[in-house]
């Protein structure tokens, strides 16, 4: 006899499948879902992206977080990987200093985030200039 699953499926990185959705809940499944280590710094992310950007709009999409000013406008995501998370500024290319990751995409930038202190400071900032930035409608 097999038990329920209670638990979201593990993808690749330690990445939790999440149903598509709006709001706080869905976001909150896939940060209670993140294995390990990985659920301190998803939630410390998210805390201080929320503290950062007064009435944050959140959602999961495409298994991944993600965090805008305004609905369906998302200035930044983030995404488990195996030794990482990986955290997408949409902007990332208009702040100061640059992300250090660059991407495929020309205006996006990534911050990789492995396990143990993050300068958490220089993540609020990012976080604070983003959110002045005109968002990506996805």
């Amino acid at each position: 006899m097999t038990e329920p699953q209670d638990k979201p499926k593990l993808l690749s990185g330690g990445n939790p499948q999440i149903p598509k959705g709006y709001g706080e809940a869905p976001v909150r499944a896939y940060i209670d879902a993140l294995p390990g280590w990985k659920h301190q710094v998803g939630e410390k992310l998210d805390q201080i992206v929320t503290r950062t950007v007064p009435g944050v709009k959140k959602a999961v999409k495409w298994n991944s977080p993600f965090y805008g000013v305004e609905e369906g406008v998302w200035f930044l995501s983030f995404h488990c990987m195996t030794k990482y998370i990986k955290v997408g500024f949409f902007r990332g290319a208009e702040l100061d200093p640059l992300p250090p990751v660059a991407s495929k995409q020309p205006d996006v930038r990534y911050v990789h985030i492995p396990e143990g202190p993050f300068d958490e400071k220089q993540f609020a900032d990012w976080v604070l200039q983003a959110s002045h930035l005109p968002g990506l409608k996805m």
